[in-house]
């Protein structure tokens, strides 16, 4: 049976290195850390988490508080959490707020009520929970003060915007889904930053920005630039509908890289997050903060990347041509 002792023999360092890297605490290199890890792993090296509560006074489970499980992206956000916390002998309790201010606050009540010992909260839109009594950390957007770590979504939004410039498009239409988001707002923020200052951009909110998308393109608009993959394609639909063709008549992108971005057709143009990056810093963040009471640092925004694929093109550019 795989154990600490059997890890540190195989790998040649002592039994408090390897219990260090694994949970996150003391000062081991990162490069050590995913050494000792991956060896472990590979072990199938299961900790007592019933030892480690004994021994420390900490359950060795987190709390991970989501806005909208329904949302495609925010069970990858989750899986890419749960991942870290397993490489680190920890287990998650996940509270869904399903886009409610009022579930967010009980389900950050009801995770601190079963003894986690920190709490990750990816929060609702437009909201600012108040922290409790325990380690935290906030998985939004660098505009938000609170935030620990996020992708950089204003950044995203430039690299969209100057691929769109860069087809030599002169009007576009940025579509959000709603107008409170701090993540949307700042990834149109940067989407005009990226468009520069000789194209005119018009800001499109919800289902009736969606409805007015046709209308926009008969008025000269060549490019549609949505916020989510999921705003997206509600917006392809509503296009096609009115006979209007991607990237043909119009081109069209979205954010997240979502697996219905290349079932459209034709493959939606996004800009991916590293989620597995941001999952990372999260969990360290957070059990070094358990481990040594520290406060979270700055935010850390993690690059985004632009993944072009055959729904922008120059205008007027058919993919019949």
């Amino acid at each position: 049976m795989a154990s600490l002792q059997k890890i540190a023999n195989d790998m040649g360092v002592s039994i408090a290195t390897v219990s260090n890297a694994l949970t996150g605490k003391g000062r081991v290199s990162q490069e050590l850390v995913t050494r000792i890890r991956a060896h472990a792993a590979a072990l199938g090296y299961r900790p007592s988490t019933a030892a480690r509560a004994l021994k420390s006074g900490q359950s060795g489970i987190l709390g991970l508080v989501m806005p909208d499980l329904t949302n495609p992206l925010f069970p990858r956000i989750a899986q890419n959490l749960s991942i870290a916390a397993e490489a680190r002998g920890l287990g998650i309790l996940i509270g869904d707020s399903r886009g409610d201010a009022d579930r967010q606050d009980e389900a950050i009540s009801r995770l601190v009520d079963r003894g986690v010992d920190g709490v990750m909260i990816v929060p609702q839109k437009g909201t600012s929970p108040a922290a409790p009594s325990i380690p935290t950390i906030i998985i939004n957007t660098a505009s938000d003060p609170r935030t620990t770590v996020s992708a950089d979504h204003i950044g995203g939004g430039r690299q969209l915007g100057a691929h769109i410039a860069a087809l030599g498009h002169r009007q576009a239409i940025l579509l959000g889904g709603d107008a409170v988001s701090d993540v949307q707002r700042d990834r149109i923020r940067g989407m005009i930053d990226g468009l520069g200052n000789t194209i005119c951009p018009h800001i499109a909110w919800g289902e009736a920005g969606i409805a007015t998308l046709p209308a926009l393109v008969a008025k000269g608009a060549t490019a549609v630039l949505a916020t989510s993959d999921l705003l997206a394609l509600s917006a392809h639909s509503c296009l096609t509908r009115a006979g209007l063709s991607v990237p043909g008549d119009v081109s069209l992108s979205g954010f997240d890289d979502l697996p219905l971005g290349l079932a459209m057709y034709p493959a939606l143009t996004t800009v991916a997050q590293d989620v597995a990056t941001i999952a990372e810093h999260a969990l360290n963040v957070l059990t070094k903060m358990i481990a040594q009471h520290e406060l979270p640092p700055h935010g850390l925004s993690v690059p985004m990347q632009l993944i072009e694929r055959q729904s922008t093109a120059p205008p007027g550019n058919s993919l019949l041509r």
